[in-house]
């Protein structure tokens, strides 16, 4: 099935009309404007998404800032949006597809096959010269029936191991992976033996996808082959779920983290590196690492 769908596919679809169910899920961390910006203006028949409340259960420390909605909640939610069983669903957003992956993820791994992020999103949709609308879109109740645990995830415990034998990727920016910055979560760093690969490097300046062999260039920079056991987590499971994508447009599996660094970060029994290398001297996981009171630890 295919990750991405064109400007020009979408497009084609709705001049068809071929049942297409849209979803607008804009949402940037530390900002509220999503849905006014919706109001303003958004592809025609989309329904806006709300991600804190719509993809993600209210936030816990033992399970982080945008913990995943039961498989019960998360199905009403889906029929609001006017979901049938068979549709074919297009996700977009105005940042990269940094928000909308974690609808496609998350539809995904509730068995749904027909998903897909619009390739450069709504900025691509614009540059186009294609109509939009303004105003809210209330769909018709859907029916759609969805399940859980269709795509690989892992949890805190298996992420705390992960390195042993396989690849962690870490898709926060830079500066939080190396302890620099650290804007929501309570402590600054990463997980001891996570290499970074910040999901600002799957785009380009558009907003688009790279080309498959472009990120499999990049993945294989990192280390990652076909054999490979690789999984991905963020600061709270959102902009991972874009790593994925982008691992499978290059031809890779990878598990979630959905907790991530919020979840751990906020368990003390969890240590925390810094500094550019998985463990903090570049070796193994003999190195130094901070623990939650701030103290040093020889792990």
């Amino acid at each position: 099935m295919a990750t991405l769908m064109t400007v020009p596919e979408l497009h084609q679809r709705l001049e068809s009309g071929e049942r297409t169910v849209l979803l607008d899920v804009r949402w940037i961390l530390g900002r509220t404007d999503g849905h006014a910006n919706y109001l303003t203006a958004h592809v025609p028949g989309a329904v806006f998404v709300d991600l804190p409340t719509e993809l993600a259960d209210h936030a816990e420390a033992g399970r982080g800032r945008h913990p995943l909605p039961s498989p019960e909640r998360f199905q009403e939610t889906a029929r609001r949006w006017g979901i049938n069983d068979g549709d074919t669903i297009v996700a977009y957003d105005d940042s990269g597809s940094m928000a909308a992956a974690r609808a496609w993820w998350m539809l995904r791994n509730a068995g749904v096959e027909s998903v897909h992020l619009l390739d450069g999103g709504l900025a691509a949709w614009r540059a186009a010269g294609h109509p939009l609308e303004a105003g809210e879109v209330t769909a018709a109740v859907g029916n759609v029936s969805l399940g859980d645990g269709r795509m690989p995830s892992i949890t805190e415990l298996e992420a705390s191991r992960w390195s042993r034998a396989g690849i962690l990727l870490d898709a926060r920016a830079g500066e939080r992976y190396r302890g620099e910055v650290e804007p929501v979560d309570p402590r600054a760093g990463h997980i001891p033996g996570a290499l970074s690969a910040p999901t600002t490097e799957n785009v380009s300046s558009e907003g688009k996808f790279l080309p498959p062999e472009e990120l499999r260039r990049r993945f294989e920079f990192l280390g990652l082959d076909e054999n490979s056991n690789v999984a991905v987590y963020c600061g709270s499971g959102v902009t991972a779920s874009h790593e994925i994508a982008a691992l499978e447009i290059a031809g890779y599996s990878a598990a979630l983290f959905p907790g991530s660094f919020s979840q751990w970060s906020n368990n003390a029994a969890n240590d925390v590196a810094v500094g550019d290398a998985p463990f903090e001297d570049g070796a193994d996981a003999s190195s130094s690492m901070s623990r939650a009171d701030g103290s040093s630890v020889e792990a």
